[in-house]
């Protein structure tokens, strides 16, 4: 698997076999791929502060990968008001590297913000409401919502409040 956490509040401690021991926190992604065998563990770093965090496993494209982790920090500068790439199969753009033909972008959308992305032929699309509400091709979504998209050549996410949202392009 290539797990990907990503932190909305508090911070996540890492620890693993393979000599990695982080903290992950608001605005950071995470990748790390279990590949032949790794140990791992996720808690929070926190004795008193909660931590709220979202994990997504992604099945590799191929088998037998050595295990391996990356971990990098996307400033909301960067996510505010458009889509910023944080993974993708080549690392391209400063995102961490995926096993698989998969885009992320997160984005912070103002109340009233629009973003726009395009869907090529033949892919799909996985949008998660990660905070507040927001209209998908004018659907309403809210905290915790997804919604797989097919068939659609463009997507329009605009912010009904302020939101926080990760959007998957899957080949």
């Amino acid at each position: 698997m290539d797990i990907i956490s990503y932190v909305l509040e508090g911070a996540l401690e890492h620890q693993d076999s393979i000599g990695n021991g982080n903290v992950i926190r608001p605005g950071e992604v995470q990748r790390m791929s279990a590949g032949t065998g790794i140990q791992h563990s996720e808690f929070n770093a926190s004795k008193i502060e909660p931590v709220h965090f979202l994990q997504i496993w992604i099945v590799p494209n191929r088998t037998g990968l050595p295990p391996s982790y990356e971990q990098k920090a996307f400033p909301v500068e960067e996510r505010r008001g458009q889509l910023r790439l944080v993974a993708a199969p080549d690392g391209r753009g400063g995102a961490v590297t995926l096993h698989q033909d998969a885009l992320l972008y997160i984005a912070n959308l103002d109340a009233g913000a629009r973003v726009t992305h395009a869907i090529a032929r033949g892919r799909g699309v996985w949008l998660q409401v990660a905070r507040g509400i927001a209209a998908l091709n004018g659907t309403e979504l809210r905290e915790g919502d997804g919604a797989a998209v097919e068939d659609e050549t463009a997507l329009v996410i605009a912010g009904e409040t302020e939101t926080e949202l990760l959007l998957f392009d899957l080949g």
